[in-house]
């Protein structure tokens, strides 16, 4: 037995070493002549980083170190994020040692294309892996990090790199915050896009991140500007049902939309979600309230609603009360009448309707 394993040694070691990372070869050539050894690390705690045997070609594991720490570099980047990126590079594979935090958070202001958010995604992953291995330190970044991480994205054009900030379990040491969420979601409201805004409702249900009342309201303005009531109608009830407090302003918008809808059953139920909430009516949600009620052939409580409503508003609001009320007398109509499919239901609908306004505006002489 022992003549047969001292057989298999000596076959082991006459065997050239297999190269890991390169077809070059005069690498291959150069690492077959290589002797083995023990890698030694200037930090201990690094010994076995990559996840390979120590029990290696000393010329294989300098070639394997350069390809970890220099793979995937793009090709086209702004300058000032490149040098930052090359002296982080150098501080962790040469010195060492980890880079100031000045240099990343210089390295994410100057972030202005993709190219640049991939050097600074590449180096987050590289500083995650250092913080393990070398310091022992297993939290992640602080979510402040992460937030400027995610509008630097945004800034840049990489979407999908900002959403991967949301991810609860990523490479990169980056902590999900809402915040975050809310930068993508601010960004999804100003261009208008609503598929941005479902992946990251997604993402956030996805990564367990709590709903606030100021989610509903960049939701609600979204859906309200796409003219989409079934989003808004499905993320209302995810709002309601994780007991967010929804404010006045996302009331205003909802509301606002079923009464151009003529949804009288929505307007009901909102109406009491309304209330358990807050006992004083906006302007949009009292308008809300009447057209509710005109819907309801109830005219004289609607001028009553308005009335009241507008006894109690300051000075300064009475010009935006007499604009809302001039838009339900003459836009509101033909919007109700607008998402009526049968048309003998829109014949019906607008007679009434324009009857029951008549009435209100007799009622309302001495105000308009």
């Amino acid at each position: 037995m022992q003549a047969l394993l001292r057989a298999r040694l000596l076959v082991s070691s006459l065997r050239p070493p297999r190269v890991l990372f390169s077809s070059d070869h005069g690498a291959q050539a150069s690492l077959s002549r290589a002797p083995y050894t023990v890698f030694q690390s200037p930090n201990r705690n690094n010994d076995n980083l990559l996840g390979f045997q120590k029990m290696m070609p000393v010329g294989s594991i300098m070639f394997v170190q350069k390809e970890f720490y220099c793979s995937g570099i793009p090709d086209s980047h702004t300058e000032a994020v490149k040098e930052l990126y090359d002296k982080m590079l150098e501080s962790l594979s040469q010195q060492r040692s980890m880079p100031p935090n000045a240099w990343l958070w210089s390295l994410i202001d100057n972030c202005t294309n993709v190219d640049d958010i991939k050097l600074l995604f590449n180096i987050l992953k590289r500083l995650k892996i250092f913080r393990l291995s070398n310091l022992r330190i297993h939290g992640k970044f602080d979510c402040n990090l992460c937030g400027e991480v995610t509008k630097a994205s945004i800034r840049a054009g990489a979407i999908d790199f900002g959403k991967k900030a949301l991810w609860k379990h990523n490479v990169y040491g980056l902590s999900p915050s809402l915040v975050s969420a809310h930068h993508l979601l601010m960004y999804a409201k100003q261009q208008k896009d609503v598929s941005l805004m479902v992946d990251t409702m997604k993402l956030i249900e996805k990564n367990n991140l709590p709903l606030q009342p100021s989610t509903a309201d960049i939701i609600f303005s979204i859906c309200y500007n796409a003219d989409d009531w079934e989003l808004m109608n499905k993320y209302s009830k995810i709002f309601v049902k994780a007991g967010v407090k929804l404010r006045r302003t996302s009331f205003d918008l909802w509301m606002d939309f079923a009464a151009k809808r003529g949804d009288v059953d929505s307007l009901m139920k909102i109406e009491i979600l309304r209330s358990e909430t807050t006992t004083r009516h906006s302007i949009l949600t009292a308008i809300s309230c009447a057209k509710l009620l005109l819907l309801q052939n109830k005219p004289e409580d609607a001028a009553a609603m308005i009335r009241s409503v507008n006894q109690i508003l300051p000075k300064s609001m009475s010009s935006k009360m007499i604009a809302e009320f001039q838009k339900l007398v003459e836009k509101w109509p033909l919007e109700v009448i607008k998402h009526q499919k049968d048309e003998d239901i829109k014949e019906s609908a607008a007679a009434a309707l324009q009857k029951n306004i008549n009435v209100m505006l007799v009622l309302l002489a001495d105000m308009v």
